[in-house]
C-alpha cells in the first residue's frame, strides 16, 4: 500500500481502515520502516502564516527499484505508461537531493489551497525550493508562485529530466538532477 502511496502526503486513517489495523499500529510500522531506512517522511514546511497548510508528512519508499518490484514495473518501458511516474521520479530525485545536501533540513510545501513546493532545503537564514516534474517540458502552476510568496526562498527552481537548463517564467529555471548536484549553495 505505501508503493502506491510513494510520494504522497501520508493518511494513517485511510490506511489503518484499509488494513483493518489501528492508527497508532500504522503510525508504529512507519516508524519501523523510518527507522531501518526503508521510507523516509518528508516534515511539511511551516511558516508563522495563518494560512491552513497540511500537517502530516510525505511518505517516500528510499529504494525506486523496491518501489517498481511492489508495483509490478519491470522495465523502462513500463514505467513510463505507468500512473506511478511522477512519484517515482520524485522518490527518486528527493533522495539523490538529500544525500548530496545533508547539511539542510528538508521538508516540503503544501497549503489547503492546493499551493504546493516538492521540496524545501534550510540551513540557517538560506532556503532553497525545488519543484520536481517528470516531464522534460515542465509547466508550472499558479499555486508554485503562490508557494514561493510563502516560502520567500532565497533560490528556486523546477528539476526536470532535461537534456540542458532553461529559463521557465519570472526568473525560475528548469534544471536536470545532474545540475543541481554539481551546484553549492
Amino acid at each position: 500500500m505505501l508503493a502506491h502511496m510513494n510520494g504522497s502526503v501520508l493518511n494513517a486513517s485511510k490506511l489503518a481502515s484499509s488494513m483493518g489495523v489501528s492508527v497508532p499500529t500504522i503510525k508504529h510500522y512507519i516508524d519501523i520502516l523510518e527507522g531501518t531506512s526503508v521510507i523516509r517522511q518528508l516534515r511539511p514546511f511551516h511558516t508563522n502564516t495563518k494560512k491552513r497548510l497540511v500537517k502530516s508528512p510525505k511518505i517516500y519508499i528510499r529504494d525506486t527499484g523496491l518501489i517498481h518490484c511492489l508495483l509490478g514495473i519491470e522495465n523502462y518501458n513500463d514505467l513510463l505508461g505507468h500512473p506511478a511516474l511522477g512519484n517515482s521520479y520524485e522518490a527518486f530525485v528527493t533522495a539523490s537531493l538529500l544525500e548530496k545536501f545533508s547539511r539542510y533540513e528538508a521538508c516540503f510545501y503544501r497549503s489547503s489551497s492546493g499551493a504546493e513546493i516538492d521540496l524545501v532545503l534550510e540551513k540557517g537564514s538560506t532556503k532553497i525550493a525545488i519543484e520536481i516534474k517528470s516531464s522534460s517540458a515542465p509547466s508550472l502552476t499558479q499555486g508554485y508562485f503562490e508557494a514561493l510568496k510563502v516560502i520567500q526562498p532565497d533560490r528556486a527552481f523546477v528539476l526536470a529530466p532535461a537534456d540542458s537548463p532553461f529559463p521557465l517564467k519570472n526568473d525560475i529555471w528548469a534544471h536536470n538532477l545532474e545540475s543541481i548536484l554539481a551546484m553549492e549553495f
